[in-house]
């Protein structure tokens, strides 16, 4: 049975704003949108492997939240910590950017932790909801120690974080070396711009240090790719792994006039129409829904009409809960 990891942060969300006549609401954020897109998107037989890190205080609740999802893992890999879980403040005001202040004390991954968990998992699907899931040293070992693609989502990478919790966007450091780490990247179009002021050259520097496939989300507007040369994803190679990896090292480590002379692919597909009730989460449902289908052999612009669409039945959604029944067409009673 294929297995795809999911690694991120469950993160416990108290949201105000969203609705201005209602209360404030409590739920689980961060990649418990993911969990439910990945659980909605995966082909048939695959199995989900929950790689996420949980405080003690909200342990109990995230296995309940687990518990609800059809394709993972019986136990999955949930780590409960000695700390607090993360949990997040969200302020909406009117059509202004969100504010996110976020407190909490759960650590990030070692490469120790971390090798023996993947190491029979078939390809990765990895979300920064924190941040600070992985140093760029264990990101760097696990792009050498795992021969499976994977798929990130760099998100709050980008994100710094003043003494109050707000999270604040920042450049990336070391941007050309975290750019290497994955087979396929996704930003949305603010931190595009926070790592360059030209898109095809990001691209470029990204492809060049080893990744296949660039993905900006553009909100209304849909999303845009850019692919390496040849790179249409992985049908025909299975699930990934070594032999893949080993493919797309020698293509980049071609001749690099030949190199320089194949034309980058690139191209805008549009959103799908929805009357938007809750946009939050709509990256992450984006990002393990496309992760899932390319993983599943379709091909880059399949695999993010996919994720357009799955994106639009989120934003007509509120909430996790239940969220991964909701995107496969089923009714969700409240």
């Amino acid at each position: 049975m294929p297995r795809v990891g999911i690694l991120g942060s469950l993160v416990w969300d108290q949201i105000y704003g969203r609705d201005p006549l209602a209360e404030p609401v409590e739920e689980w954020g961060g990649v418990a949108y993911a969990l439910a897109s990945l659980d909605a998107s995966v082909a048939p037989g695959w199995e989900i492997v929950p790689l996420i890190k949980v405080g003690q205080d909200l342990a109990g609740k995230a296995r309940e939240f687990l518990g609800g999802l059809r394709h993972v893992t019986p136990g999955g890999r949930c780590v409960e910590v000695p700390a607090p879980n993360n949990r997040v403040v969200l302020l909406y005001y009117s059509a202004a950017p969100r504010t996110e202040r976020m407190s909490g004390g759960v650590p990030g991954w070692t490469w120790s932790e971390l090798g023996p968990m993947v190491r029979d998992l078939d390809a990765l699907y990895l979300n920064f909801i924190s941040g600070f899931e992985l140093a760029l040293g264990t990101a760097q070992a696990l792009r050498q120690g795992f021969g499976g693609p994977i798929y990130a989502d760099l998100h709050s990478l980008l994100l710094g974080m003043q003494h109050d919790g707000i999270r604040v966007a920042r450049p990336l450091q070391d941007a050309a070396s975290w750019l290497g780490c994955f087979d396929v990247i996704q930003l949305n179009e603010d931190e595009m711009r926070l790592l360059s002021p030209d898109p095809l050259s990001l691209a470029a520097e990204a492809i060049g240090a080893g990744t296949s496939l660039l993905i900006v989300t553009l909100a209304a507007k849909g999303a845009a790719y850019v692919a390496a040369p040849g790179f249409d994803g992985w049908a025909g190679r299975g699930t990934g792994g070594l032999a893949d990896r080993a493919e797309a090292d020698k293509l980049r480590s071609a001749d690099p006039a030949v190199h320089r002379s194949a034309a980058l692919r690139t191209a805008l597909l549009p959103a799908s129409t929805v009357d938007v009730l809750d946009p939050t989460g709509c990256g992450d449902v984006f990002g393990a829904a496309a992760a899932a289908r390319l993983f599943a052999g379709d091909q880059v612009e399949t695999a993010i009409r996919h994720a357009n669409g799955m994106a639009a039945r989120n934003a007509a959604f509120r909430g996790a809960g239940g969220l991964s029944r909701h995107l496969r067409g089923e009714l969700v009673l409240p």
